[in-house]
Parts: structure tokens; sequence; C-alpha cells
């Protein structure tokens, strides 16, 4: 099965969240309700560089696509 980028997920435990899964590398989940992020990976040091200038465009996608799935319902 191939799973797409990103994922809309939410949890009667946390009634106002709204969760993005994104499922390929570096994974992560992004609460939107307080821009929480939480990787799935483990990063070595020399990751962590790399991970840092990439995490911002990775966080704006994952916002982008919660935009579009949004407008999809209002439609």
């Amino acid at each position: 099965m191939e799973l797409p980028k990103f994922l809309l997920a939410d949890n009667t435990d946390h009634p106002n969240a709204i969760f993005i899964v994104h499922t390929e590398y570096p994974r992560f989940v992004i609460n939107l309700e307080n821009d929480e992020v939480e990787w799935m990976e483990e990063f070595s040091k020399e990751d962590e560089a790399e991970l840092a200038s990439e995490a911002e465009s990775l966080i704006k996608a994952a916002t982008a696509f919660y935009d579009r799935e949004v407008s999809r319902y209002d439609q």
C-alpha cells in the first residue's frame, strides 16, 4: 500500500486538536491547535542540521495540505 504524503487525523481524547501526519522521511505529527511537532525519527547530530533547514518548509507544506483539504469540504 502506498500512503499519501500527508494524512489528516483527529482523536476524541483531544477534541480541539487537528493533527497532520507526514508519512515520509522525516516522519512527524503536527498538532495544528498549538503547532506542537512530534518527530517519529531518531536523528544524528549531522541530521539535525539538515532537519532544521527542512522543517520549516515541511510544516508549511503540512499547513497547505490542511487548508486544501478544508477548502474541499466547503465545496
